[in-house]
């Protein structure tokens, strides 16, 4: 099959004439088309190779050959459901559960991270026999119905009429920007404290707490990392409430953190989750994902009476991809390359926010990291059309970043698995050059550290069109 079937314009007018409006797309003033990809670079339909550092989904790298040569050896042989017996799908099921504390030993397969987090939110209703579900400011969970319920991301915009009242939103344990900041004493118990006093509100109204869940690390609320111990005293307070704690690791789990396989691990030895879900970046892309929980909770799901059945969860196919997606990670030890290059990404990121007033907090585990960008340190404005500007002049110069939190001012990075120093040095080098032209347009100096909300700089403001600032705006009066 051709690379490329339409010119680009006429697969434009095609999205548009069949697609769904609501589907977005990236840069979608210019969008890029992608016709392939290998490793952490991704093609157009020109041969014009992009640096990805945005899909974490390819985990081990796109196209990884060993990944690929596992499905198509398997899709020659059988590709059924999980009701025939199939070593594939108990092979691979022990090989996660290795990954995992012994606790978390029942596996439930399906296709999606939003199928695993709507399956978790059915076993805690199921065990605990409650409803109520406390999520995190922020958060995002999945598409399907239940998920947008229990996911700020998506329904903040809606009236309190329109949100799910079972669903009660904690802050974030944000310590850059939240409630509790790093001049805390004890920024953990404080947030804590704040799921604390939400059960007691919760039981106040008749309501009982099913489960509290929680991306391990927030991804679309900033890239944000709860400070140690908070998982633990937010678990212990569910608990004694009859709820279960559900860690969502979608986007951060497999290695990703670099100092651990999973990272609720970050918490500590001492914190275990009830239910894990994870997502296709287990499949390397290809739609497979699970959901790991105790013998407890697995066996109040079967005492409902009701058979449970995934057509295509757990398929010999997706376990035969899953399995090799265990071994690539082994094989070239990429959980050690996310931690070193991780840590690589990091100094040179802190070298950016002692070069640039616009960089606010750097944060972030391994390959999973976010630049917050601000107008001033002190008040913390978002800097949320420079973020823009920065994301769209990379992708100029062929490197793929995307911006998100609530303010779409923090540069994510979640590159696939294999990113090196080099790369690295690259995406970190054009941000310097961005940001020094930003500043300088916008009259902003580091030891001044001008605020552009005060009227002290006299340049204009960004102008913004399709999300995209044009630097032509940031001129002087």
């Amino acid at each position: 099959m051709a690379a490329e079937i339409f010119v680009k314009k006429q697969t434009i007018d095609l999205r548009k004439k069949h697609i769904g409006p609501s589907c977005k797309i990236f840069f979608s003033h210019d969008p890029v088309k992608i016709v392939r990809a290998k490793g952490q670079y991704m093609y157009d339909e020109k041969g014009q190779r992009y640096l990805d550092c945005i899909n974490n989904v390819a985990h081990v790298g796109h196209c990884h050959p060993d990944v690929v040569k596992a499905g198509a050896q398997q899709m020659e042989l059988l590709n059924t459901n999980s009701r025939f017996l199939h070593d594939n799908l108990v092979l691979y099921a022990q090989r996660l559960q290795a990954t995992l504390p012994d606790k978390l030993s029942v596996c439930y397969f399906v296709n999606s991270g939003s199928e695993a987090n709507d399956l978790a939110l059915r076993l805690a209703w199921q065990y605990t026999g409650h409803k109520d579900i406390i999520t995190l400011e922020n958060a995002y969970h999945g598409h399907v119905s239940s998920l947008i319920d229990i996911s700020p991301y998506k329904f903040q915009h809606l009236s309190d009429d329109e949100r799910n009242q079972s669903v009660h939103v904690a802050p974030s344990p944000d310590v850059y920007r939240g409630k509790y900041r790093a001049d805390h004493p004890d920024p953990a118990s404080a947030y804590a404290d704040e799921v604390k006093d939400m059960i007691h509100g919760v039981h106040e109204k008749g309501g009982k707490i099913a489960a509290f869940i929680a991306e391990s690390l927030q991804s679309c609320g900033g890239q944000v990392i709860p400070p140690t111990g908070y998982f633990q005293q937010v678990a212990q307070h569910v608990r004694k409430a009859g709820g279960i704690f559900i860690a969502d690791e979608v986007q951060v789990g497999f290695g990703r953190i670099g100092t651990h396989f999973w990272a609720f691990q970050l918490q500590g030895e001492d914190f275990v989750p009830d239910i894990v879900t994870m997502g296709k970046p287990i499949g390397n892309g290809h739609p497979m994902s699970c959901v790991v929980t105790t013998k407890e909770v697995a066996e109040a799901f079967m005492s409902s009476g009701m058979e449970y059945f995934n057509t295509f969860g757990g398929n010999p196919v997706s376990c035969a991809i899953g399995t090799a997606v265990l071994d690539v990670i082994a094989k070239e030890d990429l959980q050690g390359n996310a931690l070193r290059v991780g840590g690589y990404l990091a100094r040179l990121l802190e070298q950016q926010k002692e070069n640039h007033p616009l960089v606010g907090d750097i944060r972030g585990r391994g390959l999973f990291a976010g630049v917050e960008l601000v107008k001033d340190r002190l008040t913390l404005t978002p800097a949320t059309a420079e973020a823009q500007e920065v994301i769209y002049r990379l992708k100029e110069q062929y490197i793929l970043l995307s911006a998100d939190g609530p303010h779409r001012n923090v540069l994510k990075f979640k590159p696939p698995m294999c990113f090196t120093e080099e790369d690295a040095d690259l995406v970190v080098g054009k941000i310097d050059q961005i940001l020094t032209e930003l500043e300088e347009a916008l009259g902003l100096k580091l030891q001044n550290a001008l605020s552009l909300e005060n009227g002290s700089s006299k340049r204009k403001l960004p102008a913004e069109e399709n999300g995209h600032v044009y630097l032509g705006a940031l001129s002087h009066d």
